[in-house]
């Protein structure tokens, strides 16, 4: 189980019993519009059930939207073999809204992040998903082991949302742990690190891209100590990869930089006609537990300083960028690693490593490892089976939980944890859980051939 971070407290006080109105009553409730949350809701509306979307920020997509990842499936080649459905939507129905443009080191589309925004309004609105923004979660409502919906804050102050199903897609297994289900929280020390995504604006693009055909840099190239030393295997050290490492190097032996700020390097994502160079993730800070407002407090601040030093490096030492200004800083931080669930199956390294099966497969996800040092890319055509007892936590009912916070172990973590995975996740969740309702069956019980048919329909591989 999971504990809270340790802090000083002044004493305490008793809140005083009060009475909540029920505002709102759903089939399914997905709590978190992010890549998992936005395809549950998606998936289980297109599967017969009223569904309501409860999202924090005022807008939907997550680490889409809010924080601005905009590199949905930057490890798409030509061999890589997908769940496709919803996740491969959002990539469509962007660029068909002039949302996207082609990623700069794979064959997917990559997200604009404000035009995204767009997007997931048109698909909520489409699916007939009775959207609420602006409301945090504040609480489970539970009927014995079972979660039955969930209190939320905002500015109208407390209110309740009754629910049959409900699908916990805050990332940080929110619900779940409330609930009461068993968590693992990775230790601070042991978490990846958070970041601060921005975008430039008045970059020269014919300069800039002339930069990087003279130096073009590889996967290889990621080493060199620290936070970019690798793990590969082998087929990806050749390969193109939009990396920055030399201007930030420079700056550091010029005395620009501060020695100890040699974690300022990593990717940029797309050059803009407009002169535009956007998804910029290059600031990683370790340390910071993103169920932790004090954490997040330190790491919005320092990374929004240290995104500004970033810029500077670029101006001096990269061609095209002389004029580059700062455009926009994601809303929130990118967080990669806090709390998952204990799960009636946890995922493991062998799984993602060696091409699991599974009987109760919601979807496959490519051989995609991302994260504490290793990278393999999915260009031979291996893929794994993502099972729906992965999303299903122990010690409650009522409740899936997709996306990062799904079951499995550190190294597994590093493959589910990406929005595409999430997506499949996701939308595998919601059509569970809709069907569970058509059935009148316990989560625990739902008829898997039944979800498997009906994910077929929805255009989603899971074989």
């Amino acid at each position: 189980m999971s504990t809270p971070s340790i802090r000083r407290t002044f004493g305490s006080i008793t809140e005083p019993a009060r009475q909540i109105d029920v505002i709102h009553e759903a089939d399914v409730l997905v709590v978190g519009s992010g890549p998992a949350g936005l395809a549950a809701a998606l998936g289980a509306a297109r599967a017969g059930a009223e569904v309501t979307l409860v999202e924090r920020f005022g807008c939907y997509g997550g680490n889409i939207t809010t924080v601005g990842v905009e590199g949905l499936a930057w490890y798409r080649h030509e061999q890589t073999v997908e769940a496709d459905g919803i996740g491969r939507e959002f990539e469509t129905r962007a660029f068909e809204m002039g949302a996207a443009v082609q990623e700069s080191q794979s064959q997917s589309y990559e997200l604009d992040s404000e035009g995204f925004k767009l997007v997931a309004d048109r698909l909520v609105e489409e699916a007939g998903i009775n959207g609420m923004l602006h409301r945090s979660f504040a609480a489970p409502i539970m009927d014995g082991d079972a979660v039955v919906g969930i209190i939320t804050e905002s500015k109208a102050g407390r209110e309740a949302i009754r629910a049959r199903r409900v699908i916990d897609a805050t990332g940080d297994a929110d619900v779940a742990f409330r609930a009461g289900a068993p968590t693992h929280h990775t230790p601070r020390e042991q978490m990846m690190a958070a970041s601060v995504m921005f975008h430039l604006a008045g970059v020269d693009k014919q300069a800039f891209m002339a930069g990087i055909a003279a130096d073009p840099q590889t996967y290889q190239d990621w080493g060199g100590g620290g936070e970019w030393n690798i793990e590969t295997s082998g087929k990806e050290d050749g390969m193109f990869s939009p990396f920055l490492k030399k201007p930030f190097q420079q700056a550091i032996d010029d005395g620009l930089l501060p020695p100890h700020l040699s974690t300022i390097a990593g990717t940029w994502g797309a050059m803009h006609d407009t002169g535009e160079l956007t998804y910029m993730n290059l600031v990683h800070l370790d340390g910071i537990d993103g169920t932790d407002p004090d954490d997040l407090t330190r790491g919005e601040v320092e990374g929004r300083r240290q995104a500004l030093l970033a810029i500077e490096a670029l101006r001096r030492y990269t061609p095209g960028c002389e004029g580059a200004r700062l455009r926009n800083f994601g809303m929130t931080l990118g967080v990669r690693d806090t709390r998952k669930i204990d799960a009636v199956y946890n995922m493991t390294e062998t799984d993602v490593r060696e091409q699991a099966r599974f009987h109760d497969s919601i979807g496959i996800y490519p051989e995609f490892i991302d994260g504490y040092g290793i990278l393999i890319l999915p260009t031979t055509g291996r893929y794994m089976q993502l099972p729906y007892r992965n999303v299903l936590p122990k010690g409650v009912r009522n409740l899936l939980v997709p996306g990062r916070s799904s079951g499995g172990d550190r190294i597994s973590h590093a493959a589910t944890r990406n929005m595409a995975c999430c997506a499949v996740l996701g939308q595998g969740a919601g059509v569970a859980a809709a069907l569970s309702l058509h059935s009148a069956r316990e989560l625990a019980d739902v008829d898997i051939g039944a979800v498997q048919r009906e994910l077929t329909r929805q255009g989603v591989r899971h074989q």
